[in-house]
């Protein structure tokens, strides 16, 4: 994957393209494009690698190989360009994965705490009956792991998925999508289990203890979706923007078989759809000053099948104009809309997409015009055989 790292410090994702006819592209946008860091973070399936190059072709073209390799679509940026292709274990990574890290450090040692102290769990573990007077519960619970297993999980998940969204998004603002996201979701988890316990009656949804990271794993997995939709896992050949669901999914088909399932499905659900919501409608992007991600591809209904869809996009409009409606009338007001949408290219993950699916297009005429100059060749070089 690619990164390129704009003036002041904004990062946004480059598309991950497919032939590599169009890669030539990439000397002329280098001339002409402003000051701008590229960074190839050599995901698998990275299609500016060359399966071919040996590893010392590969260290020497650490310095320029970017800016051979880089293709990109649109406009918007005015000077040189320097670009540098790093590896997962330089420095900058390293650095850029400080955060990661020290939230990894987090989960193993409050992982400890509890193993060595079991009554720790009661005043960090989130007990619907003890939290009004242990309120902190809704903030750590987010935190700590009572399974082996699962902190591996949740190292893994972090780890893997941080590397991703922690360049695109900068640690501030990964940091406070972690912080959001898990305390929203403690806050539903908290009303869910209230609730269940006055309409069944059992005591034992006020005093099960729910903790876990998985709730935030689940939200990074819709920041996955919303940065590298297209990206195909190359073992399951499934693409990332359906990770969220088949999360779900199997999570909802396992809690049919754990009796256990209220500890971590609730979790689970509201921590995809805080990480939704925080990503549509509240994210501050600095480069275009808008708020949230507008864009069709990343509506409700994509969660969903394609024949489901015209059936969860009228309920989904209805809580689309209560949240925002009346962001919408302020950004109308400073006139950065068009008929009620954001003016084309004005959020740059959407331009991009939108890059993307026309160069798709153009690939897919080509590709008919000549197979039909093939298929035209081939029909008179027959009649020509017939005639002889």
């Amino acid at each position: 994957m690619c990164l390129i790292i704009g003036p002041r410090g904004m990062v946004n994702p480059v598309l991950f393209l497919r032939g590599r006819e169009r890669l030539d592209m990439s000397r002329s946008f280098v001339a002409e494009q402003s000051p701008t860091v590229c960074f190839d973070f050599g995901l698998q399936g990275n299609p500016f690698a060359n399966p071919s190059s040996s590893a010392s072709s590969h260290s020497q073209g650490k310095a320029n190989g970017c800016a051979d390799r880089l293709a990109t679509f649109g406009h918007g940026l005015n000077h040189d360009l320097s670009v540098f292709n790093c590896c997962p274990n330089d420095l900058l990574m390293s650095q850029r994965l400080l955060l990661c890290k020290g939230l990894a450090v987090v989960l193993v040692a409050g992982h400890i705490v509890v193993q060595l102290l079991p009554s720790a769990v009661t005043y960090l573990a989130l007990i619907p009956a003890r939290t009004i007077p242990f309120a902190w519960n809704l903030i750590t619970a987010g935190y700590i792991e009572q399974s082996t297993y699962g902190v591996v999980i949740s190292i893994l998940g972090l780890l893997f998925m941080g590397k991703l969204l922690e360049p695109i998004w900068g640690s501030k603002e990964f940091l406070k999508f972690i912080f959001v996201v898990n305390f929203l979701t403690s806050v539903c988890v908290f009303i869910t289990t209230i609730a269940l316990y006055y309409i069944t009656t059992q005591e034992h949804y006020l005093y099960m203890p729910l903790s876990g990271f998985q709730g935030v794993l689940s939200a990074f997995l819709v920041g996955v979706k919303q940065s590298v939709p297209d990206q195909e896992l190359s073992l399951l050949r499934i693409k990332a923007k359906w990770l969220p669901s088949i999360m779900l999914l199997l999570s909802i088909a396992i809690s049919f078989f754990t009796p256990e399932s209220a500890t971590y499905l609730p979790i689970l659900i509201f921590g995809t759809y805080i990480g939704w919501l925080y990503l549509r409608y509240l994210q501050r992007k600095p480069e275009t000053k808008f708020r949230g991600d507008p864009s069709e591809d990343f509506a409700f209904s994509t969660f969903f099948p394609e024949f489901l869809r015209p059936v969860i996009d009228p309920i989904a409009s209805i809580f689309h104009r209560m949240l925002c409606g009346r962001s919408e009338a302020s950004t109308e007001a400073r006139g950065y809309t068009l008929g009620g949408a954001p003016l084309p290219a004005s959020d740059p993950i959407e331009a991009s997409r939108r890059r993307e699916r026309g160069a798709r297009a153009l690939e897919e005429r080509l590709a008919a015009e000549r197979l039909g100059a093939a298929q035209g060749s081939e029909e008179s070089r027959r009649d020509g055989n017939d005639n002889v």
